[in-house]
């Protein structure tokens, strides 16, 4: 039996990064339906706050959110949580029969957006239940599997940085931290399933061939990977001309206004604009030891256009990590 959870440091809190794609390369249907892709995510500061409190023992009431006891409220966001399932899911793997547990999440990551809110909400609940079950010491490969199960961006968010997404986006490589940047966000205001991107790109015939995804994987492993690292003064070039996303004629086919967003970061001063993931969340890339504060100008001048422009910094594994909190800070 599991050590008891009120014998552990509770509440415990984790952040869960956005991620945005500063590369993906769409390729065939693989015969599970998914796509074969190479992409490059990479976590941002921008992120929601998990906290994961003991439950009082059952009163005879349902609440909101709760599944096989465990308790997940996300206030502004319909339907279950890919929370809830990572909660459950790993009850079921790792066999802990710890007391239930309510899980909160504050929303910061724009919905239905391409940034991977869902996924790293997932991947921080796991590292947080991780945690609370003492289970730490055991967690290895089967975790990675687990968190594929969940969803092909899971894995990546499992623990934050840059990573180097492979299959479906479920084999993961993390990466050294590229050189200096920071990262412009202009959500939406409206989110984009996912599946019916995808679905989009096939109609427009967007896939590349097998042979040319794994020429962008020996591209982005050669200047990422090996020479394109940044030093400890962050120093150095990105690899802009690796950069961009086969999904984004499919997002703007099917929500045009990214076209005007794009067109905003770029007269912002943006190196590099794109979509992120599926959309229709658009990233603007500001090199250099300066990038932050030219994206927060960025920000602010756009945020009358653009509710909730924000100008974010890449993250690593610390910035996930999960650490005690006190009730009154959460």
């Amino acid at each position: 039996m599991s050590e008891p959870l009120q014998s552990l440091p509770l509440p415990l809190g984790a952040r869960a990064p956005a991620k945005v794609n500063l590369c993906l390369r769409l390729g065939p249907v693989l015969p599970d339906g998914r796509h074969r892709i190479v992409t490059l995510l990479e976590s941002l500061s921008l992120a929601d706050e998990l906290t994961l409190t003991a439950l009082p023992p059952p009163g005879g009431f349902v609440a909101r959110g709760r599944s096989n006891g465990d308790e997940v409220v996300c206030e502004g966001v319909a339907g279950e949580n890919l929370a809830a399932a990572a909660l459950r899911c790993f009850r079921r793997a790792s066999g802990w029969d710890g007391p239930p547990v309510h899980l909160r999440i504050d929303k910061r990551v724009p919905v239905a957006g391409g940034m991977g809110g869902g996924s790293g909400d997932a991947a921080a609940a796991l590292r947080l239940v991780v945690a609370a079950s003492g289970l730490g010491a055991q967690q290895g490969s089967w975790l990675l599997e687990l968190a594929a199960e969940l969803g092909s961006d899971v894995p990546s968010q499992l623990a934050p940085g840059l990573v180097l997404g492979l299959g479906a986006g479920e084999r993961v490589q993390p990466l050294p931290a590229l050189p200096a940047h920071a990262v412009l966000v202009l959500p939406a205001g409206v989110g984009l399933s996912t599946a019916a991107v995808y679905a989009e790109a096939d109609r427009l015939g967007l896939g590349r061939t097998s042979a040319e995804l794994e020429a962008v994987e020996r591209e982005l492993a050669a200047a990422v990977g090996e020479g394109g690292a940044a030093g400890t003064d962050g120093a150095g070039q990105l690899p802009l001309d690796l950069f961009g996303n086969d999904l984004e004629p499919a997002a703007r086919s099917l929500h045009p206004p990214i076209g005007d967003a794009l067109q905003a970061a770029r007269d912002q001063g943006a190196a590099l604009a794109l979509v992120s993931g599926s959309g229709p969340t658009v990233a603007g890339v500001f090199p250099g030891e300066h990038g932050a504060a030219r994206a927060r100008a960025a920000a602010a001048a756009l945020a009358a256009r653009y509710p909730g422009a924000t100008a974010a910094v890449p993250v690593g594994a610390d910035f996930g990590a999960v650490r005690a909190v006190e009730l009154e800070d959460t």
